[in-house]
């Protein structure tokens, strides 16, 4: 907190500054009236105090000035400290009212609860399953009734001999079904990249050397020329074969035996169908 002396403008030595400038003014005008010279510099001198007094007053009444007026700075900063409490007090009162609810509401589940809980232990004796009653005993026939004579041998054989023409029946008919079946077939889909001599191997004759290659469980698809370098091409055909009926290894060498226009042959793709 600042002095309330600092608003007024006090001068308390003052009598000291008034009883020095009359005295200098009295030494002044002695020596001025006996030197010319001296008389100028004096003058200049006592000028120069004046310009300074006069600067010490204009200080003391911008300092009284400041002093009794904040600046707009600090104003700024304590309107953003007021305003920054106000949220934070707004933000803390929301807070709390959430904590209260959230007890409340946690509160409410355990009392719910608990009801239910109890509630099923109530219950449970009447739900429980009822006594299950022990089976009822099988009577023995008595050994001086029937005198150790199968009065049912026949039936059993019976039976047991119609169960097994039952059994050999659907043995055959499930044997049957089975059958007639389709067998799946793997199939493997292959694309083969097949390298000529130089640049000028008949390509075409290439294509039709390697399709007259024929066998069971081989099928030709779609080719094209690649652009290898030096102005070679390969030729990259497709087919699809039977793994059971045609061996990859076999279709290579089978190629590679057409000697006047492969080089070698390569696979490029391989896919089970």
């Amino acid at each position: 907190m600042t002095s309330p002396l600092v608003h007024e403008k006090v001068w308390f030595n003052k009598y000291k500054y008034d009883e020095a400038e009359r005295q200098y003014f009295e030494n002044l005008a002695k020596v001025s009236s006996n030197n010319p010279i001296m008389k100028n510099t004096l003058a200049g001198e006592v000028a120069k105090a004046r310009q300074h007094i006069q600067s010490s007053l204009e200080c003391m009444d911008g300092i009284a000035a400041l002093a009794s007026n904040p600046s707009v700075e600090v104003n700024k900063r304590l309107t953003n400290l007021e305003k920054q409490n106000q949220s934070l007090q707004e933000e803390i009162k929301l807070l709390k009212d959430l904590v209260q609810k959230l007890t409340l509401e946690v509160s409410n589940c355990r009392k719910e609860f608990a009801n239910s809980s109890a509630a099923g232990k109530a219950v449970a004796p009447t739900s429980s399953k009822p006594a299950q009653q022990p089976p009822p005993k099988k009577q023995v026939p008595d050994d001086d009734d029937d005198d150790g004579v199968d009065l049912f041998g026949s039936d059993s054989e019976e039976e047991d001999e119609e169960a097994k023409k039952i059994r050999e029946q659907r043995l055959a008919e499930y044997a049957s079904r089975k059958s007639k079946k389709p067998v799946l077939i793997a199939k493997s889909s292959i694309i083969l990249d097949v390298k000529p001599w130089s640049d000028e191997t008949n390509m075409k004759e290439l294509e039709s050397a390697v399709r007259k290659i024929e066998t069971d469980g081989l099928i030709w698809g779609a080719s094209k020329l690649v652009p290898l370098a030096y102005g070679i091409h390969k030729l990259q055909i497709s087919c699809v074969v039977e793994d059971d009926k045609v061996s990859v290894d076999w279709l290579q060498e089978t190629i590679q035996e057409i000697e006047d226009y492969v080089q070698s042959v390569d696979i490029a793709a391989f896919n089970k169908v």
